[in-house]
């Protein structure tokens, strides 16, 4: 295993080693049914403790990339072609699997109240300056450390494009995609996001869901090339798309060059104990917009939101859309800039995640 571990990475070494190993069984070095080497040799061949490989072995099993059979070893279980049809959800389901509402404005408000005075302190007047059209430098680099650091999604500032929340941000997708006329939804969806495209002219094409995502055969039926997911966490369902079915929403979007919107709505809340493989992270043809907010895991009133865009796209959106001013005050933005930077958010994250595994328990 030709693999190197980067001690001074922000990323954890079994996170590198699990992502190495994701692209060599994608990649088919390890094809379906193929048995993983030892842990005890990973271990050796990449300079890292059994432990660290034991985390790496534990995410791919979960993720369903391997299996783990008693005195036998790890199996490759993932292959491209392995897309069986479940059934499509039917309302009396939804009803059974609706998400549990999480904790939302419960940000602590004398942390919030500190930070506020701390920047008005260290900026004074410089909050009165008008934002750069596409967010303040400071919260621009901090997403991207805290997405590197959450997701494993690594971009440049450059990438990021801050406005006052999703609504405003799938206005702006709708108006730089609007040549492509019409989109794809998971049904059912939020139903914002319909609206908001609709009013902007874009058709929508609802796509029934299974329950690991959008069917293969709506996938196949809808001739729309912009497909918006929340593959986390679709709301109102609460289905999470498999890491086969991310895999499939990869290569639709590759097969017509479309583009797909990753809506990442609830993910810091979840109560797994591992990161879940954004579709922004492993894909390598820059075809994936993703989309997040602050107005759930801080408060509904803190209305900022972000999308990433790949590199290929900058060009084209500053010279359409770039002329629209940043909608979120400096202070906001610097407030939220510095509650990344010194760790208060996640641990905010931290509390409500153990506050939902105790309850669950």
């Amino acid at each position: 295993m030709n693999y190197h571990i980067d001690p001074r990475s922000s990323l954890p070494a079994y996170m590198q080693l699990y992502k190495l190993i994701v692209q060599d069984i994608i990649s088919e070095v390890y094809p379906y049914g193929s048995r993983l080497p030892s842990k005890r040799t990973i271990a050796e061949e990449t300079g890292v403790s059994v432990v660290t490989v034991e985390h790496a072995i534990a995410l791919l099993s979960e993720e369903g990339y391997i299996e783990t059979r008693q005195r036998s070893g790890c199996f490759v279980i993932y292959r491209k072609s392995d897309f069986h049809e479940t059934p499509v959800l039917q309302s009396s389901t939804l009803l059974k699997i609706q998400p549990q509402s999480s904790s939302m404005g419960d940000f602590p408000f004398s942390v919030f109240a500190k930070t506020m005075r701390k920047v008005l302190s260290n900026y004074e007047k410089r909050i009165f300056i008008k934002s750069p059209n596409s967010g303040c430098d400071e919260l621009r680099n901090e997403i991207c450390s805290y997405l590197a650091r959450s997701r494993g999604i690594f971009v440049k500032p450059a990438q990021i494009i801050v406005g006052s929340g999703a609504e405003y941000l799938y206005g702006l997708i709708a108006q730089f995609f609007r040549d492509r006329n019409k989109f794809a939804l998971e049904q059912p969806s939020y139903d914002k996001i319909r609206k908001v495209y609709e009013a902007m002219g874009i058709e929508c094409d609802m796509l029934s869901l299974n329950q690991d995502g959008i069917s293969s055969k709506e996938l196949e039926r809808t001739d729309a090339t912009i497909l918006h997911v929340t593959p986390f966490n679709s709301f109102p369902s609460g289905v999470t798309a498999s890491i086969s079915k991310k895999h499939e929403y990869l290569r639709w979007a590759k097969k017509r060059e479309g583009f797909i919107i990753e809506d990442n709505y609830d993910s810091e809340l979840t109560v797994s104990k591992k990161p879940e493989d954004s579709l922004f992270s492993i894909t390598s043809d820059s075809n994936v917009v993703y989309v997040n907010t602050f107005s759930k895991t801080i408060a509904p009133s803190m209305r900022i939101g972000y999308m990433v865009l790949p590199e290929k796209l900058l060009e084209d959106f500053h010279q359409r859309l770039g002329f629209y001013s940043c909608t979120v005050p400096v202070f906001e933005q610097l407030v939220l800039a510095e509650l990344l930077r010194n760790g208060d958010f996640e641990r905010h994250i931290n509390r409500i995640r153990r506050k939902k595994r105790k309850f669950e328990m």
